[in-house]
């Protein structure tokens, strides 16, 4: 492994991590699920695309890793075991495999924007499956309810997102590749 380019990526990694830490205090409580609005999805979804697989879900491990230190690093300025067994911390474990996917996809073509934006709605969908099934489980909904409190009121603000997030991408990644 080429150590400039391990260095860089864990740098990277690292300031990924910090962005999501930073953007998760930015949150709008909603009053009808447990699951507040952040912009922590767009940099999940940044995180993977440009971060690739392995340094990509490296900054979201560092990321938990923080909270789980005790660091008020997730949404609302929870942090500790607690935030990750609670009813939210589903989305956390999809953040870590979300990046992970979304590397992945767009490492393994060319990173066309039809290739980014497939990747980040696999990582999305991946997001709501982790997190949907630890809300239903926790708070002992249905699947069905934990479906409504967990995803449908993020889905449209999530794929926009989505977009913002693979223009972003798709410039850096070209910019790299220069």
């Amino acid at each position: 492994m080429n150590r400039p380019l391990a260095t860089s990526g864990m740098v990277k990694a690292a300031l990924l991590a910090a962005l999501i830490a930073a953007t998760s205090q930015l949150s709008i409580p909603q009053p009808f699920s447990a699951v507040p609005i952040t912009l922590q999805v767009f940099f999940v979804l940044l995180a993977g695309a440009v971060l690739g697989p392995l340094y990509g879900s490296l900054s979201m491990v560092v990321y938990v890793l923080l909270g789980l230190a005790g660091l008020p690093v997730f949404a609302n300025g929870g942090s500790g075991i607690g935030t990750l067994v609670g009813p939210t911390g589903g989305y956390l474990i999809g953040f870590i495999l979300a990046t992970g996917v979304i590397g992945w996809i767009v490492s393994a073509g060319k990173a066309s924007m039809a290739q980014i934006l497939l990747a980040m709605g696999a990582g999305i969908i991946v997001i709501y499956t982790c997190g949907v099934m630890q809300l239903s489980f926790v708070a002992k909904m249905a699947i069905g309810q934990a479906i409504i409190a967990g995803a449908g009121p993020f889905i449209v603000l999530d794929f926009a997102k989505a977009i913002v997030a693979a223009l972003v991408a798709k410039r850096v990644i070209r910019s790299q590749a220069t």
